[in-house]
């Protein structure tokens, strides 16, 4: 056998064994992260994976693409010339009458060619800003030059924080301002799995038909009502530089906020995915706000609870059971009556059947504090008294703990 050969063997054999270990399957597998990309992604909206060199944005597209049956064409923004997004000035016959045409790349000819793909725009806080205003019309209206690419087309886009970045650039904030921002971090079992060979599968949302829509008219009545509570929200360019670089509220992100929740709401995603998504659109403070102004909505009406306490049904969150039994306290105060007075009591009673007892304390005691003279205790208030007078004790037990601690350390006992 010759040596040509002999290489060329060994050459085949190292190709083998590279396939063996590019071969990799996939399993459904709850990841937070990844649905929030596919929802994100399900609802037509740009979205921008943050994350650090090597933490694997680039094989999460890479297997996004492969789980949606979508062509993954990849650009990276950092090497290219504003006329690559903006199109080649090509002159024509007679560009008197007929204009001078702007040329569209190929990779753009080839996804409306395909009808459909997934647009992977890498390495985006590298670009100049010259490139950032270039992308600004590809990642808004979808047109490249004067080529406009088809509806089944997603975009997606990956980039490295400042400190991280190959000679980086913060986002102008227009572009920013059009992503849905997703801070992509390594799950240990993930990529422990991953490296077997089995990683988690992206999936796009199951919708359910008929909460398509109760969904829509949800999402509408959440951000609206939230607006008109919070008006100054409605768009605030952070004062950072860097802040302006991320997600911050503006009518345009309030829309992909209320996008998100409609699909969320119809996917039945979780409190976490939800949170995840209404963040990356319009920032932390006021994605938080308005998730729990949702929380609010979701509330039973206390005059419900008041007119049937025995079958009361309760917010199991303990954050949202205190706020539903403080509402009911409130509802009373605000018409004391002794009826209502004893159905609120019995609401507590209904509370403490169906939960933990230490959040009855403060409503209990405001509700004792409602009682007119001539009002007599109903049987209910015994019932709660023994755990409240428990729960109380408790609560003072753990202070004198936490004040002899704090005294010992202060005093350097137990050193």
């Amino acid at each position: 056998m010759t040596t040509t050969t002999t290489t060329s063997t060994q050459l085949a054999l190292a190709q083998d064994l590279l396939t063996l270990l590019r071969t990799t399957s996939t399993e459904p597998r709850p990841d937070e992260q990844l649905e929030a990309l596919t929802l994100a992604v399900a609802a037509d909206l740009p979205v921008l994976l943050w994350g650090e060199p090597g933490i694997g944005k680039t094989a999460a597209l890479t297997q996004l693409a492969a789980s949606l049956d979508l062509p993954l064409t990849t650009v990276i923004a950092s090497v290219h010339e504003p006329s690559d997004f903006s199109g080649l000035p090509i002159v024509g016959d007679d560009p008197a009458t007929q204009g001078v045409p702007m040329a569209p790349p190929q990779w753009a000819v080839e996804l409306v060619r395909a009808g459909r793909g997934l647009l992977f725009l890498d390495e985006l806080s590298t670009a100049t800003p010259a490139v950032q205003a270039a992308l600004l019309r590809v990642v808004l209206e979808r047109r490249v030059g004067a080529l406009q690419l088809p509806p089944g087309v997603r975009i997606v886009a990956a980039a490295n924080p400042r400190a991280s970045a190959a000679d980086g650039w913060e986002l102008s904030p227009p572009l920013a301002n059009r992503f849905v921002h997703l801070y992509w971090v390594h799950d240990r079992e993930v990529v422990v799995r991953g490296l077997g060979g089995v990683w988690p599968r992206a999936e796009l949302p199951r919708l359910d038909p008929e909460r398509l829509p109760d969904a829509v008219a949800l999402a509408r009545r959440a951000v609206c009502g939230f607006l008109k509570a919070r008006p100054t929200l409605i768009h605030r360019l952070p004062s950072s530089e860097a802040r302006r670089g991320g997600a911050w509220p503006s009518p345009r992100s309030w829309e992909a906020a209320l996008t998100l929740l409609a699909f969320g709401t119809a996917a039945g995603v979780s409190r976490d995915v939800l949170a995840l998504l209404v963040r990356g659109a319009v920032g932390d403070g006021p994605g938080l706000e308005l998730l729990a102004h949702l929380d609010r909505m979701d509330l039973p009406d206390p005059e419900s609870l008041l007119a049937d306490p025995a079958s009361a049904e309760l917010p199991e969150r303990g954050d949202l059971r205190q706020a539903a039994l403080d509402a009911v306290v409130a509802a009373v105060g605000a018409r004391p009556e002794r009826d209502r007075w004893e159905a609120a009591w019995a609401v507590l009673v209904r509370a403490l059947e169906t939960g933990a007892p230490d959040l009855l304390v403060a409503p209990a005691s405001a509700l004792a504090g409602l009682r007119r003279d001539d009002w007599e205790v109903p049987e209910a208030v015994e019932r709660l008294a023994g755990v409240i007078g428990l729960a109380r004790r408790a609560d003072r037990s753990v202070g004198r703990v936490a004040a002899a601690a704090g005294a010992g350390r202060a005093t350097g006992v137990g050193r």
